[in-house]
């Protein structure tokens, strides 16, 4: 009876150790599957939907699939060169063209393999280049000139709200409220990103167009997400100082130097004092700011308000982004820009008066 018994308790033991080791080979299997899933499923997609920047790949005579796959992935057209060959062998696509391609990174890998396999390049409709430092109104006559658009109504759905919210529900880690304060001038101005975008119609749909410069303004501004939380800065307030810095800057100014001296005067409670601030408040572009104009009555000038303007003057590039989230440690209050782009910093009013007193003298 007892030796039973044992046998009994024994092959129960057995049986749920063979249960439970079943129940965990297919919980992994799950687990896999489902992550295997998951990463082909990503794989397919494109590698940045944000960036139309042409890439050039060139594919010789003779290629293999996995010859293509390798070259894709190297340009990071692709996220995974197995994932293309295993793609390939499922859809038994085949017929590959030699050739010269442009192709982009917004591109999935079936939107790839067509192309591939036709023969044909990315059709460049339309590219748009936007300068850094660029103000919106700006912005809309380089569209105007470049599409046929009037003026008129891209400057409208600029400033359309409903349109405006739309973007923002799509992009609220970037388009906050503060851009609709009473008293920012254009909601997205300095949101519209300086780069070169390229679309396959000559002439597309203008929220695209604008769509496009606004995603790759969240583009940019996510690689700063832990930067921006550290200064406890938000986007709107990252973006304004961005483009002070952007404004002042010249090709062989210290952007850094520029911040620092911004942060100096915040810190202190000192006016900003920064010339381009005053002259959006004119809406002019001039040459020198007379001391007439300082007397400007907006919120954007920094001479009569102190802190941050209402929102940004114009577009920052990436430069400009980093310096203001990255300032040098100084103790500079004041800068000055001479005639040959030098740019010169200095500690005291006196000092500062001195150095303007010598190159103003040059002009």
């Amino acid at each position: 009876m007892e030796k039973n018994g044992f046998k009994g308790q024994e092959a129960r033991f057995v049986r749920r150790m063979v249960f439970i080791v079943c129940a965990v080979l297919l919980a992994a299997l799950v687990i896999v599957g489902a992550s295997s899933f998951l990463y082909i499923r990503s794989a397919l997609k494109p590698v940045d939907p944000d960036d139309r920047t042409p890439v050039h790949v060139s594919i010789p005579v003779g290629s293999t699939a996995s010859d293509i796959a390798e070259r894709l992935e190297q340009k990071r057209l692709i996220k995974s060169a197995a994932v293309f060959r295993l793609y390939v062998r499922w859809k038994h696509e085949s017929g590959f063209q030699a050739g010269e391609y442009e192709l982009t990174r917004a591109m999935s890998m079936a939107r790839i393999i067509e192309l591939l396999k036709t023969g044909k390049s990315l059709k460049i409709g339309l590219k748009l280049t936007v300068p850094e430092g660029s103000q919106l109104v700006q912005i809309a006559d380089l569209i105007a000139a470049k599409t046929g658009y009037k003026h008129e109504d891209i400057m409208k759905l600029l400033n359309d709200r409903a349109y405006i919210e739309r973007l923002m529900k799509a992009y609220p880690d970037v388009l906050t409220k503060d851009i609709f304060d009473k008293a920012v001038r254009y909601p997205l101005e300095g949101y519209l990103f300086p780069a070169t975008y390229v679309f396959a119609d000559k002439k597309p749909p203008l929220p695209e167009i604008i769509e496009a410069m606004v995603a790759k303004t969240a583009a940019v501004l996510d690689a700063y997400q832990a930067a921006m939380k550290e200064k406890n800065m938000s986007p709107h307030q990252l973006l304004t100082l961005s483009s002070l810095i952007e404004e002042e800057a010249t090709e062989k100014a210290d952007r850094e130097k520029i911040a620092s001296v911004f942060y100096n005067r915040l810190r202190i409670g000192m006016p900003l004092q920064t010339d381009p601030t005053v002259l959006y408040a004119l809406g002019q572009h001039k040459e020198r700011v007379l001391y007439k104009d300082l007397q400007v009555d907006s919120p954007y000038n920094t001479y009569m308000h102190k802190g941050l303007p209402p929102g940004p003057i114009a577009n920052a590039g990436v430069m400009s982004i980093k310096a203001a989230l990255e300032p040098a440690e100084t103790d500079y209050l004041y800068f000055l820009a001479t005639p040959a782009g030098e740019v010169i910093f200095t500690k005291t009013l006196a000092e500062h008066n001195r150095e303007k007193a010598k190159y103003i003298g040059k002009q």
